[in-house]
């Protein structure tokens, strides 16, 4: 690969990097398991991307190669990865300056996606993300009908799910 492609990947990924992060987010729970998913999609999208067309946003494209990589390497393995609780991570706040609500709706909000299938787990990142159905169906490959349709099906879990 010629320097200047190297180049265009490099500051892309560096641009883009907290889309792998949130995939990996998505799929694991531990560091280890964070650090080799992120290094795998990091290679998938290094092998790709000189195929690269730029018919979609790079972001899109970078969504959509990450959450096949993870959604493969989940299907190969069929098992779940041993995963740390987020509870487990050690936070250097002070405590009288530091309020958990939100880092505790955070907790509840991935128990929840953690117990949706590949596709919805996939659905609801780029749902909070606030990308378009337009964008969605594209980085999933499905129809933007299908998405909404998926999309209002996967709140009414998560609802069951967090209101039981």
């Amino acid at each position: 690969m010629n320097k200047e492609l190297e180049h265009s990947f490099v500051e892309q990924l560096q641009k883009h990097q907290n889309i792998v992060h949130k995939v990996c987010r998505l799929y694991t729970n531990n560091v280890d398991a964070h650090n080799d998913l992120f290094q795998e999609i990091t290679i998938q999208l290094w092998r790709a991307y000189p195929k690269f067309r730029g018919d979609a946003k790079f972001s899109t494209w970078m969504y959509r190669v990450g959450l096949n990589t993870a959604i493969t390497l989940y299907r190969k393995s069929k098992r779940r990865i041993d995963t740390q609780a987020f509870d487990a991570v050690q936070f250097k706040i002070k405590a009288e300056e530091y309020d958990d609500t939100e880092e505790q709706q955070l907790k509840l909000l991935y128990q929840a996606v953690h117990q949706l299938n590949d596709i919805e787990k996939a659905l609801v990142l780029l749902y909070l993300e606030d990308k378009d159905y337009r964008e969605i169906s594209e980085t999933l490959g499905i129809t933007e009908v299908n998405a909404r349709v998926k999309m209002n099906r996967v709140k009414k879990k998560l609802r069951t799910i967090l209101n039981p």
